[in-house]
């Protein structure tokens, strides 16, 4: 996309849907919104732009680049913004504030869980490949598991920059990945757990392309939302399932140990998805964003990719079965991990009232 369609597309999300060609006479009531189009604003700033008034934006070179006005003023305020240039003492006497990319908006995102100052970027002045990694990055979630945060990053941009420029949207992304769950399940029950990992770990790449391309370009719907959590929420355990199937066939002298084992993972993984709603009901925020111990632990904690890493390490040692166990007894230490976490948070909001996300904190670094 060029700046400016990026720009009608993130509005019309907005409800703004009236746009003028950068001519166009101004219209003579009403507020208008005036963006330079040669900058990529961060998604972050539009619901601020657009609610907030009487406000002009400076980038970090102290250049004017946008401002919400009334339309008495509009056409001396586009007149700084493409000048690039204005004095304080004008500002002023156009009755407007001056703001920054990070005092107009929240660094908090609350969706993506992660604390991230917006940015205005100079297209001028970078490159389009810096330009596309800082707008990735900024649709990445900032509390994850370990595989999600640190290993898929790089080749997830690369498979979105495919994908966007081929026009291959998020909802042909998610469907591709339920195609490589149904392969997975397949695989496991079957015992071929090599192979089914490998189709594992491809929808897991999969999960993390989908939701990036839709936030990078801007294309995310309910329908892509519900089609893709749906997918997330249901898979695991049927791919735990599978796997003690698997197991059944393969190593007839585990059944027992594994029947236990599949009671830990299976309902561990219930228990741990209703831990968090519990947390978030009674609490206001999302268990793994409370405290910076808590979204440490996330990384790690017994979640699909933490469970396929240790069950793809005990495979290569030709061992599943001990595999599925390990899961089994690290879900179970999860669960009492959480457990213990709901607990303090009661008492931490006896003390205090209300119990904030460290993320939320003005001085999270």
């Amino acid at each position: 996309m060029t700046p400016v369609e990026r720009l009608r597309r993130a509005f019309a999300r907005l409800g703004v849907e009236r746009v003028l060609e950068p001519l166009a006479a101004l219209p003579e009531t009403g507020r208008v919104l005036l963006l330079r189009g040669d900058r990529l604003y961060d998604e972050a700033l539009g619901r601020d732009m657009v609610e907030r008034h009487d406000w002009i934006l400076f980038d970090d070179n102290d250049r004017p680049v946008g401002a919400n006005v009334a339309a008495g003023v509009a056409a001396q305020t586009r007149a700084l913004l493409e000048a690039g240039h204005a004095e304080p003492k004008t500002v002023n006497a156009l009755g407007l504030t001056r703001v920054s990319p990070t005092t107009l908006a929240a660094a908090y995102r609350h969706k993506l869980r992660k604390r991230e100052a917006p940015y205005v970027l100079d297209l001028n002045e970078m490159s389009r490949g810096k330009a596309e990694w800082r707008v990735f990055m900024g649709a990445y979630k900032g509390v994850t598991d370990i595989v999600t945060k640190y290993l898929w990053p790089l080749p997830a941009l690369w498979v979105t920059r495919f994908c966007a420029r081929r026009e291959i949207s998020p909802n042909m992304v998610t469907l591709a990945s339920l195609g490589f769950v149904i392969v997975a399940i397949a695989c496991f029950w079957y015992g071929w757990f090599a192979l089914g990992l490998v189709a594992a770990w491809i929808m897991t790449f999969l999960d993390t392309v989908d939701g990036k391309l839709a936030r990078v370009t801007l294309t995310s719907s309910t329908w892509g939302e519900i089609f893709d959590h749906g997918i997330d929420h249901i898979h695991p355990p049927i791919w735990w399932w599978a796997w003690w199937q698997g197991l059944q066939a393969s190593f007839p002298a585990s059944v027992g140990a594994g029947n236990l084992a599949l009671i830990v993972v299976v309902g561990g993984y219930v228990l741990g998805r209703l831990q968090e709603g519990l947390f978030l009901w009674r609490f206001g925020i999302e268990m793994h964003a409370w405290q910076k111990l808590d979204s440490h632990f996330r990384l790690i904690t017994a979640r699909r990719n933490p469970n396929l890493l240790l069950l793809t390490g005990f495979t290569i040692a030709g061992a599943p079965q001990e595999g599925f166990l390990a899961v089994a007894i690290w879900t179970g230490v999860s669960i009492a991990f959480h457990f213990m976490r709901i607990g303090q948070a009661f008492a931490a909001k006896r003390q205090s009232g209300k119990l904030v996300s460290w993320l939320a904190a003005p001085d999270t670094p």
